[in-house]
């Protein structure tokens, strides 16, 4: 590609990171959707399966598919939430809770590598530019009138 676009570069990177995690993830037969659902659900208190989607900015059925894995695999159990009779919390086996304890190391790892060769300025400017985007697109600021004439 002769010029690099802003989306282009988001996508492979996010392609790039996407490869590295399952790889990594795969040395401890598992993936990095699983890696991600761990560290996303509350290792005392357990976490909403509502409130799950949201947090990881997925699909339910999705997330539907992940968790039925992850309780198969024995990483999860599910417990009727007390404050809503309805509802049920997604609560981290022990099992679980060790696998979490591996992939939070992974994304430390990863954090660590990355400040170590991008100076904080740089990675202020980082955030600030993905807020940016993030607060464009959710405020559906990119295909209005206004952007497109």
């Amino acid at each position: 590609m002769k010029d690099r676009t802003i989306d282009y570069m988001l996508r492979t990177t996010w392609l790039a990171v996407n490869k590295m995690y399952n790889e990594e993830a795969a040395k401890f037969d598992t993936t990095m959707a699983t890696g991600f659902t761990l560290l996303s659900i509350d290792k005392e208190n357990g976490t909403p399966s509502t409130s799950l989607g949201p947090i990881m900015g997925m699909e339910a059925t999705s997330l539907s598919r992940i968790l039925k894995r992850m309780e198969e695999l024995g990483l999860i159990e599910r417990k009727p939430n007390p404050n809503d009779g309805r509802g049920v919390l997604i609560h981290l086996t022990e099992f679980g809770k060790e696998k979490r304890k591996d992939a939070k190391e992974r994304v430390l790892i990863f954090n660590e590598t990355i400040r170590a060769h991008v100076s904080e300025e740089k990675l202020k400017h980082f955030y600030e530019v993905s807020d940016t985007i993030n607060e464009l697109i959710s405020n559906k600021k990119i295909y209005t009138k206004e952007t497109i004439s």
